[in-house]
Protein backbone atom coordinates (compact mmCIF):
# COMPACT_ATOMS: atom_id res chain seq x y z
CA UNK A 1 0.00 0.00 0.00
CA UNK A 2 1.74 3.40 -0.77
CA UNK A 3 0.13 6.43 1.18
CA UNK A 4 0.83 9.78 -0.82
CA UNK A 5 -1.17 11.71 1.35
CA UNK A 6 -3.20 11.83 4.07
CA UNK A 7 -6.73 10.95 3.42
CA UNK A 8 -5.38 9.42 -0.21
CA UNK A 9 -4.29 5.93 -0.75
CA UNK A 10 -2.95 4.08 -3.91
CA UNK A 11 -4.47 0.34 -3.93
CA UNK A 12 -3.16 -1.28 -7.05
CA UNK A 13 -3.81 -4.85 -7.18
CA UNK A 14 -5.71 -5.77 -4.29
CA UNK A 15 -7.48 -3.44 -1.78
CA UNK A 16 -7.78 -3.33 1.60
CA UNK A 17 -10.91 -4.13 3.48
CA UNK A 18 -13.37 -1.08 3.80
CA UNK A 19 -14.68 0.35 7.45
CA UNK A 20 -18.31 -0.13 6.01
CA UNK A 21 -19.58 -3.39 5.05
CA UNK A 22 -19.36 -4.01 1.55
CA UNK A 23 -21.96 -3.97 -1.12
CA UNK A 24 -20.65 -5.50 -3.51
CA UNK A 25 -18.15 -8.30 -3.98
CA UNK A 26 -15.78 -7.89 -7.22
CA UNK A 27 -13.75 -10.94 -7.87
CA UNK A 28 -11.46 -11.22 -10.56
CA UNK A 29 -13.35 -9.61 -13.29
CA UNK A 30 -12.10 -9.50 -16.72
CA UNK A 31 -14.11 -8.35 -19.88
CA UNK A 32 -12.53 -9.29 -23.49
CA UNK A 33 -13.73 -7.39 -26.54
CA UNK A 34 -12.92 -7.87 -29.93
CA UNK A 35 -9.71 -9.92 -28.75
CA UNK A 36 -8.53 -7.38 -26.19
CA UNK A 37 -9.39 -7.15 -22.75
CA UNK A 38 -10.37 -4.08 -21.28
CA UNK A 39 -9.49 -5.43 -17.91
CA UNK A 40 -8.77 -7.92 -16.17
CA UNK A 41 -8.46 -9.46 -12.36
CA UNK A 42 -10.37 -6.92 -11.04
CA UNK A 43 -10.73 -7.12 -7.24
CA UNK A 44 -12.31 -5.19 -4.52
CA UNK A 45 -14.77 -5.24 -1.66
CA UNK A 46 -17.29 -2.19 -2.42
CA UNK A 47 -18.16 -0.52 0.54
CA UNK A 48 -21.80 0.29 0.82
CA UNK A 49 -22.53 3.82 0.76
CA UNK A 50 -19.59 5.37 -1.35
CA UNK A 51 -19.50 7.15 -4.30
CA UNK A 52 -17.23 5.63 -7.02
CA UNK A 53 -16.04 7.67 -9.63
CA UNK A 54 -14.74 5.53 -12.41
CA UNK A 55 -12.23 7.63 -14.63
CA UNK A 56 -9.83 6.33 -17.69
CA UNK A 57 -9.45 7.22 -21.41
CA UNK A 58 -12.17 7.00 -24.21
CA UNK A 59 -12.34 3.17 -24.77
CA UNK A 60 -10.73 1.83 -22.06
CA UNK A 61 -13.88 0.00 -21.07
CA UNK A 62 -15.74 2.08 -18.33
CA UNK A 63 -19.15 2.11 -19.39
CA UNK A 64 -18.66 -1.57 -20.18
CA UNK A 65 -17.60 -1.88 -16.39
CA UNK A 66 -21.14 -0.40 -15.91
CA UNK A 67 -23.27 -2.60 -18.16
CA UNK A 68 -21.25 -5.57 -16.13
CA UNK A 69 -22.32 -4.48 -12.93
CA UNK A 70 -25.89 -3.64 -14.31
CA UNK A 71 -25.88 -7.56 -15.34
CA UNK A 72 -26.62 -6.06 -18.74
CA UNK A 73 -23.19 -7.89 -19.82
CA UNK A 74 -22.06 -10.84 -19.46
CA UNK A 75 -17.99 -10.88 -17.90
CA UNK A 76 -15.67 -13.04 -19.54
CA UNK A 77 -14.43 -14.53 -16.74
CA UNK A 78 -14.47 -13.55 -12.52
CA UNK A 79 -17.36 -13.19 -10.17
CA UNK A 80 -20.22 -10.35 -8.82
CA UNK A 81 -22.11 -10.94 -5.67
CA UNK A 82 -24.27 -8.39 -4.46
CA UNK A 83 -25.50 -8.12 -0.67
CA UNK A 84 -28.99 -6.21 -0.94
CA UNK A 85 -30.27 -4.13 2.09
CA UNK A 86 -32.07 -7.53 3.60
CA UNK A 87 -28.62 -8.92 3.64
CA UNK A 88 -29.43 -11.72 1.27
CA UNK A 89 -26.15 -12.15 -1.59
CA UNK A 90 -27.30 -12.20 -4.90
CA UNK A 91 -25.63 -12.34 -8.96
CA UNK A 92 -25.58 -9.57 -10.72
CA UNK A 93 -28.73 -11.09 -12.97
CA UNK A 94 -30.70 -11.62 -9.89
CA UNK A 95 -30.02 -7.82 -8.35
CA UNK A 96 -31.38 -6.07 -11.68
CA UNK A 97 -34.08 -4.49 -10.05
CA UNK A 98 -32.56 -3.18 -7.48
CA UNK A 99 -30.15 -1.57 -9.89
CA UNK A 100 -30.85 2.12 -10.89
CA UNK A 101 -28.88 3.55 -14.41
CA UNK A 102 -28.59 6.71 -16.04
CA UNK A 103 -27.12 5.50 -19.51
CA UNK A 104 -25.16 7.51 -21.54
CA UNK A 105 -27.83 8.12 -24.21
CA UNK A 106 -30.53 8.13 -22.08
CA UNK A 107 -32.86 6.32 -23.44
CA UNK A 108 -35.94 8.65 -22.55
CA UNK A 109 -38.88 8.08 -24.63
CA UNK A 110 -39.51 10.98 -26.71
CA UNK A 111 -43.04 11.13 -27.36
CA UNK A 112 -43.94 10.76 -23.70
CA UNK A 113 -43.66 13.68 -21.50
CA UNK A 114 -41.04 14.18 -19.05
CA UNK A 115 -43.24 13.54 -15.95
CA UNK A 116 -44.20 9.85 -17.93
CA UNK A 117 -40.39 9.34 -18.72
CA UNK A 118 -39.95 9.77 -14.74
CA UNK A 119 -42.56 7.54 -13.55
CA UNK A 120 -41.39 4.80 -15.96
CA UNK A 121 -39.08 4.48 -13.02
CA UNK A 122 -41.41 2.49 -11.44
CA UNK A 123 -43.15 0.22 -14.03
CA UNK A 124 -40.90 -2.97 -12.25
CA UNK A 125 -43.30 -2.59 -8.97
CA UNK A 126 -47.09 -2.71 -10.96
CA UNK A 127 -48.67 -5.13 -12.83
CA UNK A 128 -48.55 -3.96 -16.76
CA UNK A 129 -52.31 -3.06 -16.51
CA UNK A 130 -51.87 -0.78 -13.63
CA UNK A 131 -50.03 2.10 -15.33
CA UNK A 132 -51.53 1.46 -19.17
CA UNK A 133 -53.82 4.21 -18.41
CA UNK A 134 -51.77 5.86 -14.97
CA UNK A 135 -49.54 5.99 -12.22
CA UNK A 136 -50.70 6.39 -8.52
CA UNK A 137 -51.60 9.71 -7.72
CA UNK A 138 -49.11 10.17 -4.55
CA UNK A 139 -46.22 8.66 -7.61
CA UNK A 140 -46.73 11.31 -9.89
CA UNK A 141 -46.69 14.15 -6.66
CA UNK A 142 -43.23 12.32 -5.75
CA UNK A 143 -42.08 12.39 -9.35
CA UNK A 144 -43.02 16.26 -9.65
CA UNK A 145 -41.32 17.22 -6.27
CA UNK A 146 -37.80 15.68 -8.21
CA UNK A 147 -38.32 16.94 -11.07
CA UNK A 148 -38.95 20.39 -9.49
CA UNK A 149 -35.41 19.91 -7.52
CA UNK A 150 -33.65 19.33 -11.03
CA UNK A 151 -35.36 22.61 -12.24
CA UNK A 152 -37.56 20.58 -14.74
CA UNK A 153 -41.23 22.21 -12.99
CA UNK A 154 -42.06 23.67 -16.14
CA UNK A 155 -41.53 21.33 -18.35
CA UNK A 156 -43.48 18.28 -16.58
CA UNK A 157 -45.67 17.70 -19.56
CA UNK A 158 -43.66 18.80 -22.43
CA UNK A 159 -42.44 16.15 -24.77
CA UNK A 160 -39.01 14.33 -24.01
CA UNK A 161 -37.86 15.54 -27.65
CA UNK A 162 -39.20 18.93 -27.06
CA UNK A 163 -36.61 19.81 -24.30
CA UNK A 164 -32.73 20.48 -24.76
CA UNK A 165 -30.09 18.16 -24.25
CA UNK A 166 -29.41 19.23 -20.25
CA UNK A 167 -32.89 18.79 -19.73
CA UNK A 168 -33.20 15.76 -21.08
CA UNK A 169 -30.14 14.30 -18.71
CA UNK A 170 -31.49 16.12 -15.72
CA UNK A 171 -34.72 13.50 -16.84
CA UNK A 172 -32.85 10.67 -17.05
CA UNK A 173 -31.32 11.15 -13.41
CA UNK A 174 -34.68 12.02 -11.93
CA UNK A 175 -36.12 8.78 -13.33
CA UNK A 176 -33.04 6.53 -12.29
CA UNK A 177 -33.43 8.11 -8.86
CA UNK A 178 -37.17 7.39 -8.70
CA UNK A 179 -36.52 3.84 -8.90
CA UNK A 180 -35.19 4.14 -5.49
CA UNK A 181 -32.42 1.66 -6.21
CA UNK A 182 -29.34 0.13 -4.21
CA UNK A 183 -27.08 0.81 -6.13
CA UNK A 184 -27.04 3.95 -9.03
CA UNK A 185 -24.86 3.68 -12.09
CA UNK A 186 -24.46 6.58 -14.07
CA UNK A 187 -22.60 7.10 -17.43
CA UNK A 188 -21.15 10.96 -17.94
CA UNK A 189 -24.56 12.19 -15.93
CA UNK A 190 -23.85 15.72 -15.84
CA UNK A 191 -21.74 15.72 -19.50
CA UNK A 192 -24.74 18.24 -21.34
CA UNK A 193 -25.02 20.72 -17.99
CA UNK A 194 -23.45 23.64 -17.32
CA UNK A 195 -21.09 23.84 -14.03
CA UNK A 196 -23.78 24.84 -11.04
CA UNK A 197 -26.13 22.06 -12.53
CA UNK A 198 -23.25 19.58 -12.68
CA UNK A 199 -22.49 20.17 -8.55
CA UNK A 200 -26.19 20.04 -7.70
CA UNK A 201 -26.75 17.14 -9.41
CA UNK A 202 -23.43 15.37 -8.59
CA UNK A 203 -24.64 16.50 -5.13
CA UNK A 204 -27.99 14.82 -5.28
CA UNK A 205 -26.33 11.67 -6.09
CA UNK A 206 -23.28 11.85 -3.09
CA UNK A 207 -26.43 12.64 -0.79
CA UNK A 208 -28.18 9.35 -2.11
CA UNK A 209 -25.05 7.41 -1.24
CA UNK A 210 -24.16 9.03 1.80
CA UNK A 211 -27.77 9.22 3.43
CA UNK A 212 -29.25 6.74 2.04
CA UNK A 213 -26.91 4.08 1.49
CA UNK A 214 -26.86 3.61 -1.84
CA UNK A 215 -23.70 2.57 -4.02
CA UNK A 216 -22.90 5.20 -6.60
CA UNK A 217 -20.70 4.51 -9.77
CA UNK A 218 -20.33 7.46 -11.73
CA UNK A 219 -18.31 8.24 -14.82
CA UNK A 220 -16.46 11.47 -14.65
CA UNK A 221 -13.91 13.15 -16.78
CA UNK A 222 -13.54 16.38 -14.62
CA UNK A 223 -10.97 16.31 -11.85
CA UNK A 224 -11.98 19.20 -9.92
CA UNK A 225 -15.62 17.37 -9.45
CA UNK A 226 -14.17 13.64 -8.96
CA UNK A 227 -11.76 15.06 -5.86
CA UNK A 228 -14.95 16.90 -4.89
CA UNK A 229 -18.25 14.64 -4.80
CA UNK A 230 -16.37 10.79 -5.22
CA UNK A 231 -15.19 8.73 -2.48
CA UNK A 232 -13.16 6.25 -4.34
CA UNK A 233 -11.85 7.07 -7.70
CA UNK A 234 -11.21 3.66 -9.97
CA UNK A 235 -9.09 3.69 -13.21
CA UNK A 236 -9.39 1.79 -15.96
CA UNK A 237 -5.51 1.55 -18.03
CA UNK A 238 -5.63 1.50 -21.56
CA UNK A 239 -1.94 -0.26 -21.55
CA UNK A 240 -2.56 -2.89 -19.09
CA UNK A 241 -6.07 -4.30 -18.11
CA UNK A 242 -4.83 -5.54 -14.94
CA UNK A 243 -2.88 -2.34 -14.18
CA UNK A 244 -6.38 -0.27 -12.40
CA UNK A 245 -6.37 1.25 -9.42
CA UNK A 246 -7.90 2.76 -6.72
CA UNK A 247 -7.88 5.83 -5.14
CA UNK A 248 -9.51 6.55 -1.77
CA UNK A 249 -10.38 10.40 -1.94
CA UNK A 250 -12.81 11.27 1.17
CA UNK A 251 -11.47 8.90 3.77
CA UNK A 252 -13.24 10.86 6.64
CA UNK A 253 -16.79 10.65 4.75
CA UNK A 254 -16.73 7.03 4.98
CA UNK A 255 -16.08 6.39 8.63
Amino acid sequence: MQSNSPGQVSLPGAVAAPKLSPHLSIKGLGLKRNDRWLFRNLNWEVPRGSVVAVVGPSGVGKSSLLNCLAGLTTPTEGELTFSCNAGCLHEASGYQKRVGIIFQNLLLSPNSSVLRNVLCGRLGRYPWWQTLFHFPRADKQEAALLLADLGLAAHLHRRAADTSGGEQQRAAVARALFQEPELLLADEPVSNLDAYLCEHVLGILRHEAHDKQRTVFCVLHDPALLERFADYALSLDPMNPEKWRIRVIHAASLN
